[in-house]
């Protein structure tokens, strides 16, 4: 008989976790102290949110995702619930634009301001009031604009449209579950949600703790569990391997994860005991890496697995271990992600004991990290929705536009020559005033966009009205003409640095190339 190897070879087997240290942590943040089994917490390209703990009504914060170290105590806050505040998510085709739900029976829509939140922040721009008791779970449609669910304690499931007329919302465009005859049956009072990749469907579980999924138009009930050895706590669509993904207990209260077939759950496709430990377990899936993570509340560890369509269906890679209890935590989308560090994932962990919100970046550690990985980034949703919320309602189902990373990456990269180069020429300046005064016409054009257009001087090769590159390949030859540019211009100030010999010396350039 012959060996074979029980790991199995894949590009991800020695992803690892990396903490951010304290300094590039967001610190002093009073993190609530709500025991429901919420994220509290919520992350995009330009902000993050927190649920803080406060006094008279709910708050949370809202910081610019640079803002980092000490918290100041008196920092601005959000504030307009009169009831503890219960979750937040930010719109994904919004990026200044966030629901948070709560224990006064409301739903609020804010706009943040592009630079932050200046001052406390009490005035929603929506007021969604169709339920009776408190609020505990909000989830945005992942390709329709505007569109909102809302679960509650008085067992109403509601979809809104935020984009309609008024301050006040009174009426949701549907009702997906509700009380029938002023009973609240235990499958209606859910327990989290999770859409499908176009949004045509939607599986919840229940305080009976059964998977159900639905028809989110008409709250039809499509399919129910029927294992009695796994009671389900949280759900999770498997976006492109046509699977759904449940954490919970068994009857022995072992924590347990099941994959199920979402047409057909009478029986599980894999199952599989974890530990014994209490806390609810919070799945986390990335479509594009087909990597889970599993992060239990109140534990210091994250497992990580990669997924395939085919037996076993689940491979076990590796494992983040800390001494600091998560409480709660935020994901950043994959736009926001630092493609140069070969960063696949990020969390945000909240870490209560010590008012500490912590990143938490997911790495494959490459040779070349600062060159693009194009077997890591495939195509990746973007934050530009696929139809209005009219045209899903109308019973049209489409999947979101996906765009390519390199992109942004390029981007990131004009940025930071842009930056490197205006520190260059101001100094030169300034100590050349005369000499040199005619390479300081590097100025932004107001009306394009500044990292393609300027008002070029005549060391520039490239005129102005060029419009920007449209591919991958223009890309990459405008960024290595502009580094030969820079070279050009370290050596004519080289020279001009050796021409002019002062007391103080040379300027020694330790790299030969540019670092961006």
């Amino acid at each position: 008989m012959s060996w074979r190897s029980s790991f199995r070879c894949s590009k991800f087997r020695y992803v690892f976790g990396k903490p951010a240290t304290k300094e590039h942590s967001y610190d002093g943040v009073p993190i609530t102290r709500s025991v429901h089994d919420n994220h509290y917490c919520s992350a995009n390209p330009c902000f993050i949110a927190m649920v803080t703990e406060c006094a008279g009504g709910g708050a949370f914060l809202v910081l610019p995702i640079h803002c980092l170290g000490r918290v100041d105590p008196h920092y601005p806050r959000v504030c307009g619930h009169s009831g503890r505040v219960l979750d937040v998510k930010w719109n994904p085709f919004n990026d200044y634009c966030i629901a948070s739900c709560s224990e006064d029976c409301t739903v609020k829509i804010w706009d943040i301001p592009v630079c932050g939140v200046q001052q406390n922040l009490t005035k929603a721009r929506k007021t969604l009031t169709g339920h009776s008791r408190r609020v505990a779970i909000i989830e945005w449609h992942p390709t329709a604009e505007n569109l909102l669910l809302s679960s509650g304690y008085d067992c109403k499931v509601l979809l809104w449209d935020v984009s309609q007329s008024g301050s006040v919302i009174r009426h949701p465009v549907r009702v997906v579950l509700m009380p029938v005859h002023h009973r609240y049956p235990s499958e209606a009072l859910l327990l989290s949600v999770s859409f499908n990749s176009d949004g045509s469907r939607l599986a919840v579980t229940s305080k009976d703790r059964r998977i159900r999924v639905l028809e989110p138009r008409t709250g039809k009930i499509l399919q129910v569990s029927s294992s009695k050895t796994h009671r389900a706590n949280k759900v999770l669509y498997i976006r492109g391997l046509k699977m759904l993904l449940s954490t919970g207990s068994s009857p022995w209260n072992h924590r347990q994860i099941i994959l199920w077939d979402p047409d057909d759950l009478s029986e599980p496709l894999y199952e599989e005991d974890l530990d014994g430990s209490a806390g609810v377990l919070f799945p986390f899936y990335d479509p594009d890496t087909q990597m889970l993570y599993l992060a239990g509340k109140g534990d210091g560890n994250i497992r990580y697995y990669e997924l395939s369509s085919e037996k076993p269906y689940i491979s076990f890679l590796m494992e983040y271990r800390s001494l600091l209890p998560q409480k709660g935590l935020g994901v950043m989308p994959k736009r926001g992600l630092d493609v140069r560090a070969c960063e696949i994932f990020r969390f945000y962990r909240l870490i209560a004991v010590k008012d500490l919100v912590e990143p938490l970046s997911m790495v494959i550690p490459r040779k070349q990290s600062e060159v693009f990985q194009e077997d890591l980034y495939p195509m990746t949703a973007g934050n530009q929705a696929a139809l209005t919320a009219q045209e899903w309602l109308l019973g049209i189902n489409r999947d979101n536009f996906n765009f390519w990373l390199c992109k942004r990456l390029h981007l990131v990269l004009f940025s930071c020559f842009q930056a490197f180069l205006e520190e260059q020429l101001a100094y030169q300046d300034a100590k050349y005033p005369r000499e040199l005064s005619d390479l300081s016409g590097w100025q932004p054009d107001e009306t394009e966009s500044p990292l393609w257009s300027y008002r070029c001087t005549p060391h520039c090769r490239e005129p102005a009205e060029k419009p920007p590159p449209t591919t991958e390949s223009e890309l990459l030859q405008a960024f290595y003409k502009q580094q030969d540019e820079i070279r050009g211009l370290k050596e004519e100030l080289h020279q001009k640095e050796v021409g002019s010999k002062t007391e103080n010396g040379f300027i020694v350039y330790k790299n030969d190339d540019v670092s961006l």
